[in-house]
């Protein structure tokens, strides 16, 4: 049988080869081993763990490095990381087991020398007490106490305070917990209850979200109640993100950037399967997975194709509400991407634009008295407020319009970032407009 250990190292440096999506290179790692059930649960704790904590984990290289942290190979490295993980954040692993298992594989290694290198420098880390270092200021302490990138520290700190910061740290790792929605079309919260622990499924109320779930077990995909209909998954700030549009019965319902359709779905079930959504995605594969899930769930009302959002088309049909969920950084959904983190942040700088281009195009389908909602999943005020204002300051033919009572605004009503401590969801943004005319 395979070893977990190993199996984690592979995938670790398949991942900074290729740049893979971590979720679908472990679930396509996993189900090609050989390992058992246990074994599975510890190689995906340990890589994704691995991920999560890569900043601390190569400050302690740095740190006790004989060689200059940059001249290791990426399989060193990889062994030292998963070795360090393993003696910082598992406990159930002792730690002359975290060593001895790491300079196993470092022996595999063509130099000779490695196992002795990886040795040396883990037991150099736990004579010091497994201290982490300290930063040379205080943004790079909290990055590598956090393993948090620091330019990303400081403009979290200075965009939405220190408090606010801390809070968003603390709740950046570890797996959140798989929402499903309810098909309200087809059965009610306790039926589908049933249904998960039929399948062995732990499930609770979602205490925000309406005909909502956090669910406990596994792959929902696997259970009946998915198969037959009864759910979609979708995470708590994507469900209200779907209760600011506000969808009523009978309406013309356009989701721009809609794949792969969860927000889609949800508003087809407020509407009652009645009225008109057309969902879109650039892409012609994605727009297929928004059929598909239409299809499961029942909703005869949707409609999807592709489409440019950034080019307006005249053949969109003139629209109640406009839902325009843009392309981002990414930043709101670290726990569930922890990759996300390690991305320069220069590859971000042209998001702005074009979000604003989406946004503007998006506005010109939106009827007299329709509503338009602009969302992301990050935690950026240049992805975010600056465009909202933005676009305020160049439409005047539209206003802020009032998001509800349930959504956790502070003095603005219009709009609201969601950092992941407030309900262990998703970090999300959400603005609301109206067209005057």
């Amino acid at each position: 049988m395979s070893n977990a250990r190993v199996v984690v190292l592979k995938l670790l440096t398949k991942l900074d080869k290729n740049s893979s999506y971590s979720n679908i290179l472990l679930d396509d790692g996993l189900n090609k081993s050989d390992l058992d059930y246990q074994d599975k649960k510890f190689a995906s704790a340990l890589f994704y763990g691995v991920l999560e904590r890569r900043i601390t984990l190569d400050a302690v290289i740095r740190k006790y490095s004989s060689r200059p942290a940059d001249k290791l190979n990426n399989d060193v490295r990889n062994i030292l990381r998963v070795g360090i993980y393993q003696l910082l954040y598992m406990d159930s692993v002792p730690d002359s087991a975290a060593v001895d298992e790491s300079v196993k594989m470092a022996k595999k290694n063509k130099n000779p020398a490695v196992s002795g290198f990886v040795n040396g420098l883990l037991r150099a880390f736990i004579r010091d007490e497994k201290k982490l270092p300290k930063g040379r200021n205080e943004y790079e302490t909290l990055s590598v106490e956090h393993s948090c990138p620091e330019w990303l520290v400081e403009k979290w700190d200075k965009e939405y305070g220190r408090k606010t910061l801390e809070a968003m740290l603390e709740t950046s790792f570890g797996q959140p917990p798989t929402t499903v929605k309810a098909n309200t079309l087809k059965c009610n919260l306790s039926e589908i209850v049933k249904s998960l622990e039929e399948d062995g499924f732990g499930c609770e109320i979602n205490p925000v979200a309406k005909d909502a779930l956090n669910i406990y077990g596994g792959s929902v995909e696997s259970t009946k109640a998915y198969e037959n209909g009864l759910l979609h998954v979708q995470d708590m700030a994507s469900q209200l993100c779907c209760k600011a549009v506000d969808p009523k019965a009978g309406d013309t319902v356009l989701d721009i950037c809609s794949a792969p359709g969860g927000k889609t779905f949800t508003m087809a079930e407020l509407m009652e399967n009645k009225g008109r959504v057309f969902a879109f995605d650039l892409h012609e594969n994605r727009v297929r997975l928004i059929r598909q899930g239409a299809k499961r769930l029942g909703l005869d009302i949707v409609s999807a194709d592709t489409n440019n959002g950034k080019v307006y088309n005249e053949n969109m049909p003139e629209a109640d509400r406009v839902l325009c969920d843009v392309p981002c950084s990414g930043l709101g959904v670290i726990r569930r991407k922890p990759e996300i983190k390690y991305k320069n942040p220069e590859d971000f700088e042209n998001l702005p634009n074009v979000q604003y281009e989406i946004l503007e195009t998006s506005a010109k389908y939106v009827k007299s008295g329709g509503v338009l909602v602009y969302s992301t999943c990050t935690l950026s005020r240049a992805e975010n407020d600056e465009v909202v204002d933005r676009f305020l300051a160049e439409h005047k033919d539209f206003e802020p319009c009032e998001l509800g009572e349930d959504f956790p605004c502070d003095e603005d009503k219009t709009r609201v970032s969601i950092t992941p401590d407030k309900f262990n969801s998703d970090g999300f943004f959400i603005a609301k407009f109206t067209r005057v005319r």
